[in-house]
């Protein structure tokens, strides 16, 4: 087997590729079936159709910022198991931003206007957190999945009951993003101080209050 080796002029084409796929709504993904398939078709009202239109462009948006940290990290990762990790997760994220733009459409709400501008900031910060270290970066990826299950809780109680396509996506990814944490932790993340926990939960509050909005 030959190994393929990438010019950096390869690199910035391939991620600018995947950053363009992932603003702007054709993300590469895994194959795996939209959960929401798998249930029947409610009739929402206006209300609950509003209401769960706003939750999921917010779950939408926080899925192009995962596209973006775990680009960020790969590309800063010291060791080729670790970049593999992040492009694994990377994938399943892609599953996520597909099911979660799709289910947009059936609730006739667009996506976040913010998205380029979180796009840019996420990669920023997943690329400084790989260069702090795979132990740290992997601790970023363990935190941050475990702030997205708490956030992922709070939508489920919030939710319309009668909007079960919804809630089958975010019950899906609620378990994938255990997974990533669990394997990041396994893989030798570090627990990160207190105060950079603090800053996550703040930054994360900033992006959904604006994107259940704008």
């Amino acid at each position: 087997m030959t190994t393929r080796y990438y010019t950096p002029v390869d690199v910035l084409l391939i991620n600018l590729d995947q950053a363009l796929r992932t603003v702007f709504g054709r993300p590469t993904t895994t194959g795996r079936s939209n959960p929401a398939t798998a249930t029947p078709p409610t009739e929402l009202s206006s209300e609950a159709r509003q209401q769960a239109g706003r939750l999921m462009r917010v779950n939408h948006s926080g899925e192009v910022c995962a596209q973006a940290l775990y680009q960020g990290q790969a590309l800063t990762a010291q060791l080729d198991a670790v970049r593999g990790q992040m492009e694994q997760a990377s994938n399943e994220e892609n599953d996520h931003l597909a099911w979660c733009a799709a289910r947009l459409k059936e609730l006739d709400t667009r996506p976040s206007l913010l998205n380029p501008l979180f796009y840019a900031g996420a990669l920023t910060i997943g690329a400084l957190a790989g260069k702090a270290g795979d132990r740290w970066s992997l601790g970023f990826v363990a935190e941050t999945e475990r702030q997205v299950i708490q956030h992922l809780n709070a939508h489920l109680e919030r939710l319309p009951s009668e909007d079960q396509p919804s809630r089958a996506i975010l019950e899906q990814m609620r378990e994938d993003e255990a997974r990533h944490a669990t394997g990041a932790l396994a893989a030798g993340g570090a627990s990160l101080p207190l105060a950079v926990r603090a800053l996550m939960r703040g930054m994360s509050k900033v992006m959904t209050q604006t994107t259940y909005w704008v």
